[in-house]
């Protein structure tokens, strides 16, 4: 992939996955932005980046308002003349059972990971529409807001709301050339590896390098942070210039497609339903075959 000329703005990409993109996007040619809220995370970052050859500069903010969105993309007019890809990557976790999640746990997970995708996504389509010659807004999902996940009702309900901002976003900038999609990442990250079945062969890749086994590679779509970048370089370039409206999966060896909520069986009554009608058809229409939920556990 060669992405010379194009400028990229990564944001959260002071270390893991967010690292790994803006590294990638620079080492396939693109000018980085990169965005953290840690400043010697992200001229760390931009070090190595420089080091190897790529361009890049660090712009550290927290997102989550318009201001922090505008700084991100007029930082990346300034320095390098315009916008072609928003990576929407920041992310925070305030995991807790529904009855102990205060209100402050949900916001603060709404505004880093929803509220910071919108602003950042629209301060990006604002510019590219101005440029006119299109764009990509790539944004982060998680399999929690594709299936929820226990103790994380803020946080999948953050990264169902990011599916459906990918979903609408690609039908309301497709006439400016301007596509958006939603990585659905798995890896070795400070957010994952607190998992107990992950906690091991991540303490084994950091300690040694150790390899993580095919079980999880293949099995639980499980490896390094540099395992999904290269979805996200596919999704910044020429190549992908037709995909849009997408959440797809990356993780160790394994490449996905989500598919989108739809209705998977229907039933109809004349005159409509009423409550003893729907509680004896359940049973035998389309209740007969319910949907699960949750991440399944890696099998190992």
């Amino acid at each position: 992939m060669n992405l010379s000329g194009r400028v990229a703005v990564v944001t959260g990409s002071g270390r893991g996955l967010g690292f790994a993109y803006a590294r990638s996007l620079a080492a396939a040619g693109a000018a980085v932005v990169v965005n953290d809220v840690d400043a010697g995370a992200a001229e760390a970052a931009v070090g190595r980046i420089r080091d190897e050859g790529g361009r890049a500069v660090a712009e550290v903010v927290a997102v989550g308002t318009s201001e922090a969105a505008d700084a991100l993309v007029n930082r990346a007019v300034s320095e390098f003349g315009r916008l072609d890809v928003m990576v929407t990557n920041a992310g925070i976790l305030r995991d807790r059972v529904l009855w102990k999640m205060s209100e402050d746990d949900f916001d603060a997970v709404q505004h880093v990971h929803l509220r910071g995708t919108f602003t950042c996504g629209r301060a990006a389509a604002i510019r590219m529409r101005e440029q006119g010659d299109g764009g990509r807004i790539i944004l982060t999902g998680s399999p929690a807001g594709q299936r929820g996940n226990f103790g994380q009702t803020n946080y999948a309900a953050a990264k169902a709301g990011i599916a459906a901002m990918a979903r609408t976003w690609a039908m309301e900038l497709a006439k400016a050339g301007i596509t958006a999609n939603a990585v659905i990442p798995t890896a070795a990250t400070e957010m994952t590896k607190t998992i107990p079945a992950f906690a091991p062969h991540v303490e084994a890749y950091e300690a040694n390098g150790t390899s993580f086994p095919g079980e999880l590679r293949k099995g639980a779509a499980f490896g390094t942070a540099e395992d999904c970048a290269g979805l996200v370089v596919f999704l910044a370039s020429d190549a992908a210039k037709d995909v849009t409206g997408q959440c797809v999966g990356i993780g160790g060896d394994k490449l996905s497609l989500w598919s989108h909520p739809r209705e998977i069986s229907a039933a109809f009554a004349d005159g409509g339903w009423t409550a003893d009608a729907i509680a004896d058809a359940w049973p035998t229409s389309v209740g007969q075959l319910t949907e699960t939920f949750g991440i399944p556990a890696p099998r190992l």
